[in-house]
């Protein structure tokens, strides 16, 4: 299984606190949104990556683990969660899990490749938001398209770009996977 970062910085052979003060530095370069992997052999580093990344505000996506090397997956938060919302059609979460055997309904997860594969609903379609433009002719128009990505905010940029191109049935769902309580697979072993 391989995950796509933007970025990948060797923190293997460092103690605490060396892959932290390496992975700030290297966030500086990473533009909002991007995925980078931290490849670490300290075993502590999962514990301390995740709580650096909560206290710092960036997206905790996951850990692999291959032999002696831990390979920790963080997004760079694009401060997208005060961003304000424009598209009408909208629904929680609760709404969605209740609609996901209704043969109508496509849910589609505009979330970094790296994200969906830690973490999604079992038979989301996987078009992250960059990609939607060039890819949106794939989705079936005649469907209620349910768009997700992790706190609300890129699925509404999606939902609304998806209306401009003649979509009639898309819902914005909010606020997404941070908090999804329902089924969920993993790519990830």
């Amino acid at each position: 299984m391989t995950i796509e970062a933007n970025f990948v910085l060797d923190a293997k052979g460092l103690a605490c606190p060396m892959p932290i003060v390496k992975t700030k530095k290297a966030m500086k370069d990473l533009e909002s949104g991007q995925v980078i992997e931290i490849q670490a052999t300290d075993k502590g580093s999962k514990a301390d990556l995740q709580a650096w990344a909560k206290s710092s505000g960036h997206d905790y996506l996951g850990t692999i683990e291959e032999g002696d090397v831990l390979k920790h997956f963080v997004r760079k938060s694009s401060g997208e969660d005060s961003a304000e919302r424009k598209h009408e059609a909208v629904t929680n979460n609760e709404d969605l899990a209740g609609k996901l055997n209704d043969e109508n309904t496509l849910v589609l997860d505009v979330r970094e490749k790296a994200e969906y594969a830690f973490k999604h609903i079992p038979g989301a379609v996987s078009i992250p938001l960059g990609e939607l433009e060039a890819k949106a002719d794939e989705l079936a128009k005649d469907k209620n398209i349910y768009v997700v990505c992790r706190t609300g905010n890129r699925s509404d940029m999606a939902a609304q770009l998806l209306a401009d191109k003649g979509f009639a049935n898309v819902i914005n769902v909010v606020p997404g996977m941070s908090e999804w309580s329902g089924e969920v697979e993993s790519d990830v072993e």
